[in-house]
C-alpha cells in the first residue's frame, strides 16, 4: 500500500504544470505580414505580465540598422515601439520577454514593406 501511494504521489508530482512563460500570442504587423502602408509601430501581446526593466523589442531593416523612432514601452503584458517611416524591404522583430514571475522566453520574426 505504501509503494502504491508513494507512486502515486510521485506521478502527481511529475505532471504538475511548468511555470508560466511569456508567450507571444499577437503581433501586429505580424510575421511574414506583406504591407503597402508602412506602419507606425510594432504591437506584441504576451500571455504573461512583463518585468519592464528586462522586456525589449527592437526592428531592423535587411541590413541591421535600427528603424525604431522611439524607445520600446513596455505596459503590462504588452510591448511597443514607435517606427520611422519603412521603404520597401524586408524588416526584422527581435524581441524577448522576462515575464514577472522571472521566466525568459524570446523570439523574432520579419514583416515585408512593398512599394
Amino acid at each position: 500500500m505504501r509503494r502504491i501511494l508513494l507512486t502515486a504521489l510521485l506521478l502527481t508530482g511529475a505532471s504538475s504544470p511548468a511555470g508560466a512563460h511569456a508567450m507571444l500570442e499577437h503581433a501586429s504587423p505580424g510575421a511574414g505580414a506583406v504591407l503597402r502602408v508602412t506602419p507606425k509601430s510594432v504591437v506584441l501581446d504576451l500571455s504573461e505580465a512583463l518585468e519592464p526593466a528586462f522586456s525589449s523589442v527592437s526592428v531592423s531593416d535587411a541590413a541591421g540598422r535600427d528603424v525604431s523612432a522611439a524607445r520600446m514601452v513596455v505596459s503590462g503584458d504588452t510591448m511597443s515601439i514607435a517606427l520611422k517611416p519603412l521603404v520597401p524591404g524586408a524588416y526584422r522583430v527581435t524581441w524577448h520577454a522576462v515575464s514577472v514571475d522571472t521566466h525568459r522566453t524570446q523570439g523574432s520574426y520579419t514583416f515585408v514593406v512593398k512599394p
